[in-house]
């Protein structure tokens, strides 16, 4: 009998081993894989990083590009509809303001504005249209905007679904100046005349050496 007793106990306790076994072992699998797919994800998103640095890399030489493009894009703008308008027209607004010399500043505002546009659109001479570009926004600054304030943008009323705004400030032409020294200080962009000359330049000083 106890012989009995013995030999059904003994395979009761091998099946409940084999089965906590089983659940340590199909655990460790499940931790091993579990690892794994961390460790998966850890060099994707490693992977990941060093690629967008790399875009980043590629693609740094060409930031400055946009801006270079929308100054140039604004003064010209400014300047070439100042000059379809009239320039005398513009002299009046500078008179009606207080501004000294009206007739020569309208001549002077219109061909910095044109000229300066042009030339940071290619480009050209930056950091030297720069001075006057950045005299120009000062003195608008100062003589015109300065009263109204900072904002730019200044919604007074809506009628019949036309927004009404007042004088603008000064912060369109904060904006300009902090773009054009940016572009003063990158030095030459991409696809524009001073980076041709600047090449151009290196290509010849390494021949002369």
């Amino acid at each position: 009998m106890a012989r009995r007793l013995r030999t059904g106990i003994v395979p009761d306790i091998d099946h409940e081993e084999t089965v906590a076994f089983g659940n340590m072992t199909s655990l460790s699998s499940l931790l091993k894989a579990e690892s794994g797919h961390r460790k998966g994800t850890m060099a994707t998103l490693v992977a990941k990083t060093f690629a967008w640095r790399d875009v980043r890399e590629t693609f740094a030489p060409y930031a400055a590009m946009p801006l270079r493009l929308i100054v140039g894009y604004g003064f010209l703008a400014h300047g070439l509809t100042k000059w379809f308008k009239g320039p005398e027209a513009f002299a009046g607004i500078l008179h009606a303001t207080g501004v000294p010399l009206p007739q020569l500043m309208a001549w002077v505002t219109i061909a910095t504005e044109i000229g300066a546009g042009t030339a940071f659109l290619i480009g050209a001479f930056v950091p030297l249209v720069s001075i006057p570009a950045i005299i120009l926004l000062a003195v608008a600054i100062f003589t015109v905007h300065l009263p109204y304030g900072f904002s730019s943008i200044k919604l007074i009323s809506v009628n019949n679904g036309r927004a009404q705004f007042g004088p603008p400030g000064y912060e369109c032409n904060l904006l300009y100046i902090a773009g054009v020294v940016a572009l003063a200080l990158i030095g030459p962009t991409p696809w524009s005349v001073d980076k041709y000359r600047s090449l151009h330049s290196q290509q010849h000083g390494s021949l002369n050496n």
